[in-house]
């Protein structure tokens, strides 16, 4: 009997403490079921997203290989308007970019550059602001273009160098493109030996200061 009332008062204590717990513990329940599933569903539509993506930049990449222009830019534009949160986004935009400068199209490469820049955060962007520099140097918009450069990541410290060097010396401003040169040959790594002496050419190229 003493264990049979044992039990039957923790039973009490227990329905005690359900009535005064009770609803705390089946929300905190309910929001933890609904946070797991949400977590489950971003990361099954991240996947989902990802491998669209991938696939839309499959003829990104084919229509580039066939330097078919129009269907570079066909597939390009689809993919940016429905996975340009994807990395795809800006690397569609930059291989775009790149056939479209090449089949004469600069203003549609300027619209592929523009929005890389917008869209390609800190691993993109810079890389298609440099291009977007060297198709205002083939238009002549040169303080367009060295206005492009001023904020010069670590990373791209040499390209952004070289191009500002390109538009200096563009416009006969030999001085501070032998500087921006210098300050391109200072920044690049031991490997780059092929940049290095393009870059060395274009310094030897503008003559003694």
């Amino acid at each position: 009997m003493a264990y049979d009332l044992e039990e039957q008062e923790q039973l009490e204590t227990l329905k005690a403490w359900w009535k005064q717990y009770g609803n705390a513990v089946t929300w905190a329940l309910i929001v933890g079921l609904f946070a797991f599933a949400a977590w489950a569903g971003w990361n099954y539509w991240q996947r989902t997203q990802a491998r669209d993506a991938g696939l839309l930049y499959e003829q990104v990449t084919k229509a580039a290989e066939a330097r078919d222009a129009d269907r570079v830019k066909r597939a390009a534009t689809d993919l940016e308007s429905k996975f340009g949160g994807t990395a795809y986004g800006p690397m569609s935009a930059l291989t775009a970019a790149k056939v479209l400068y090449d089949a004469g199209d600069l203003a549609g490469a300027k619209t592929q550059l523009q929005w890389a820049i917008d869209h390609g955060g800190e691993d993109y962007a810079p890389l298609a602001r440099v291009r977007l520099a060297g198709v205002l140097l083939d238009e002549k918009a040169y303080d367009q273009g060295l206005a492009l450069l001023k904020d010069e990541p670590a990373q791209y410290a040499a390209l952004f160098a070289d191009r500002r060097g390109d538009l200096l010396a563009a416009q006969d401003k030999r001085d501070e493109a032998r500087t921006a040169y210098r300050h391109a040959l200072e920044k690049l790594g031991a490997s780059e030996a092929g940049m290095r002496q393009i870059i060395q050419f274009k310094l030897d190229a503008l003559g003694a200061a």
